[in-house]
């Protein structure tokens, strides 16, 4: 018999997800005798047996791995045998070349669901179960390698019968770094928020004790319309009832957010766990395979009509404590919308909520709204004292805070929205090998940050919007810790144009040298650096308002070329808005600038705010003093947005004046829009500059006509803006070569807009391309500067 030693690297997402047991099992199966080891992110196997054995590991260990693993073969050499006696997994060596991976948070894999409901399990109800295929990761993590001694566990000793599970290599917690029992590991604790009043809860009738009592504490508020903020995996959720109008109302009233759509965890009910949400949503294929992916995401769903009074049965084969049928969710979730944000309890303990608690509950971020999700306990009773009437805090640390991320499934797959726990940290490979590391900063809303070197880059989980001190504040933090985390400290900073952005202001404070991408080109090239195999591209990138190349401000550009190299191709008409930032949150504005621009009038009731006391005369008054500021150019910029065309359209269909979070009015616009609407033929023409322009006028008419229904005028301005996308394709294909057209920029969130540009690039024989790693919004822009930092190097490498 002829004896081989080899020696295998894996790369990719090897830790934290079981491999070192996988590869020591299945060594064992083969009757190979060996080592294996974590080594700075990588891992090490040391194999010595018969060839054909040698083969079958080296093929396994990649193709057969762990469902959350994602390994990559490095290397394979062949290696003298050193006559080792059987297999070991040994001791992380830190001291090994980094070439780290963090794994993300994971949700409760179907073992340890098992083990939470059975109750002789001595981990029955333990809201903390966890094995090396589920349990927190990215948000535990202190260090690299991913050991007990660098996460926030470490300040939990294991009791005897976790160390032997921990110790044993035959056993699925072999090295599950937050192993944990009731023993040994975190608990739940209510505290009443100050001034609220107090909940006798009696004795526990289950078996497991005083364990249950905060969580039962916490279930009697809820049965009480109460608000609760309970800790999670990655932060706070604010939490109530779902079906109670008056506790959801509470919730708005007290979180200043009256409109804006608030996220429903559904507990798991029947076969597949999707009985609950089937009740409340209409789901197809895409759907449902968006809320059980292993990132738990919310899922934004369509609403099956008629639903507020429907009754949902309990599943008494899972609960343990289960309420009675279930009331129908609402009507104050998403108002004027026919989307629910939809997810599925993702930890143990929102498991242990929703099957006791037996219905859904909103599940909204515990933060002051735009700010990243609140992690600590103190700073939760303080910041949201006002907010909740208890905290269900548990005492495991949160070392960085993830929030929950958002899908929308669109053309055929799910689209992310926003980064989150699960799904990010994003690990990706560049089309190329940067000189020098980068840390990108994104923009100013939904901000994630990018540290980039040599082939590889990193996205962040969503940080939120850089308008408060404690947005900032986590930027800062999360900047450090990505570096700390995969130990690369960049040597130059990326950063948008607007000098007004906080994430700008803060690239120009580092001392290090600062690569200045425009907003439009970002976004391009992150769809170009999702897409590698296109060379020429002609990319769409619509949003709102953003600082432009040329001094103006952009937001409806066609951009044609490669990364390092985009051109501006087309862009709507330009027009004067009024008011500055206000327009954003005023619709009114951009609805009347384009009427005073093409000539036409404005209806008093247009700049009618519908929360405050009618007054004919103040609005008129008003209204005459806003149009003397716009004709007089003050407060107003010259803008190509498409954003503020879907806000202006939405103001003249729905009279959406005012908007209490951004993009409602274009949300409430697509919802209500029809189908197969015809299209009002926009003028294409270059200008002055030969920069051709779609001339948004001869739309105004038909969106100001009351005697057509809302819901056709939607309908005809979604075909509208789909057809010129269409026209400007053609046109500028005439004179611009181009491999495939993409879509990119916030506003491709519309799912009515995006799949009518898809049908009809599509039936004109177009190569069309969306974005699927990362979002089409802003929360993309860092991966997309990353893209354009590579580019301008190779620029810079071919002009010396």
């Amino acid at each position: 018999m002829t004896l081989e030693g080899r020696r295998l690297v894996l790369t990719g997402r090897v830790q934290g997800v079981g491999y070192r047991p996988f590869v020591y099992n299945r060594a064992v199966e083969l009757g190979l005798r060996g080592t294996v080891f974590n080594g700075s992110g990588r891992v090490f196997v040391h194999a010595e047996g018969e060839v054909k054995a040698l083969d079958r590991l080296e093929f396994d260990l990649v193709n057969s791995a762990p469902p959350l693993a994602r390994p990559e073969l490095d290397s394979s050499e062949r290696v003298e045998p050193k006559g080792l006696e059987g297999f070991a997994i040994l001791s992380s060596d830190a001291s090994t070349e980094a070439e780290i991976h963090v794994p993300p948070d994971l949700f409760i894999c179907d073992d340890c669901l098992a083990e939470l409901t059975g109750r002789e399990e001595r981990r029955f109800a333990y809201p903390f179960i966890n094995c090396t295929q589920c349990g927190p990761r990215y948000t535990i993590i202190t260090a690299m390698p991913y050991d007990r001694p660098n996460t926030s566990m470490a300040g939990f000793p294991l009791c005897d019968d976790c160390r032997a599970e921990y110790e044993n290599p035959a056993d699925r917690r072999f090295h599950a770094q937050p192993l944990a029992c009731p023993v040994c590991g975190p608990r739940l604790d209510y505290v009443p928020a100050a001034g609220a009043p107090s909940v006798a809860t009696g004795s526990p009738s289950n078996a497991d004790g005083s364990r249950l009592t905060p969580l039962l504490q916490a279930i009697e508020d809820l049965e009480r319309g109460r608000i609760m903020a309970i800790k999670g995996v990655g932060g706070y959720h604010l939490v109530c009832d779902a079906a109670s109008d008056e506790a959801v109302q509470i919730l708005r009233e007290r979180k200043r957010r009256p409109h804006k759509p608030l996220a429903v965890m559904f507990p798991l009910l029947g076969e597949d766990g999707l009985d609950a949400a089937r009740a409340h949503l209409d789901l197809d294929e895409v759907t449902e395979q968006a809320l059980i992916d292993p990132a738990r995401p919310i899922v934004l769903c369509p609403r099956k009509s008629g639903v507020s009074r429907d009754r949902l049965s309990a599943n008494k084969a899972i609960a343990t404590h289960v309420a009675p049928a279930t009331k129908g969710l609402s009507r104050y979730l998403a108002p004027g919308l026919c989307e629910l944000g939809a997810f599925l309890p993702y930890s143990p303990l929102h498991h242990e909520l929703l099957n006791r608690f037996g219905r859904p509950v909103v599940a909204t971020s515990g933060n002051v709204s735009g700010e990243p999700v609140i992690t600590d306990n103190r700073e939760a009773e303080e910041r949201l004292a006002g907010v909740a009437d208890a905290f269900l805090h548990h005492d495991r640390p949160i070392v960085r805070p993830a929030d929950d991320p958002v899908v929308r499934p669109m053309a055929g797959r799910s689209r992310l929205i926003r980064l989150g726990r699960g799904i990010a940290p994003v690990e990706r490979r560049l089309p190329g090998e940067l000189s020098q590391p980068v840390i990108a900063t994104g923009g100013h809303m939904k901000d994630t940050v990018a540290l980039a070197w040599g082939d590889r880059v990193v996205v962040s989980p969503h940080i939120g919007d850089l308008d408060s001190p404690r947005s900032n504040d986590i930027f800062n933090i999360i900047i450090n810790e990505i570096q700390s985390l995969y130990d690369v400290k960049p040597h130059k900073i990326v950063c948008d144009l607007h000098p007004g952005y906080a994430s700008t202001r803060w690239a120009e404070k580092q001392g290090l040298p600062v690569v200045r991408v425009q907003h439009h080109a970002a976004h391009a090239s992150a769809l170009a650096g999702e897409h590698t195999d296109v060379e020429r591209w002609l990319v769409f990138t619509w949003d709102g308002v953003r600082y432009g190349g040329d001094g103006s401000l952009w937001g409806g550009e066609a951009l044609a070329g490669r990364p390092g190299q985009w051109q501006r191709a087309a862009s709507f008409r330009p027009f004067s808005l009024l008011g500055g930032d206000k327009a954003g949150r005023e619709p009114w504005r951009s609805a009347a600038a384009l009427l005073w621009a093409a000539g036409r009038s404005v209806r008093v009731s247009l700049a009618h705010d519908g929360n405050a006391a009618r007054s004919n005369d103040l609005e008129q008054g008003a209204l005459l003093l806003a149009k003397q500021a716009w004709e007089q150019g003050t407060n107003t910029f010259e803008t190509s947005a498409a954003g503020r065309l879907f806000d202006a359209a939405a103001a003249l269909v729905l009279g959406r004046t005012h908007a209490s979070f951004e993009g409602q009015g274009p949300m409430e616009l697509e919802q209500i829009a029809i189908t197969g609407a015809d299209a009002i033929p926009l003028l294409l023409a270059p200008d002055a500059t030969g920069l051709l322009r779609s001339d948004w006028a001869p739309m105004l008419p038909v969106l100001a006509d009351e005697s057509i229904t809302q819901a056709e005028r939607a309908g005809i301005f979604h075909e509208t803006m789909a057809r010129a996308l269409a026209d400007q394709v053609e046109a500028i294909a005439r004179s611009v070569e181009f491999d495939a057209v993409g879509l990119s920029g916030g506003v491709f969130q519309n799912r009515l807009l995006t799949e009518r540009v898809v049908a009809i690039l599509a039936a004109r024989g177009v190569d069309l391309r969306l974005h699927e790693g990362v979002p089409a919004n802003d929360g993309g822009l860092c991966f997309g500067q990353v893209i354009e930092a590579l580019a301008l190097q190779r620029k810079n490498a071919r002009a010396t």
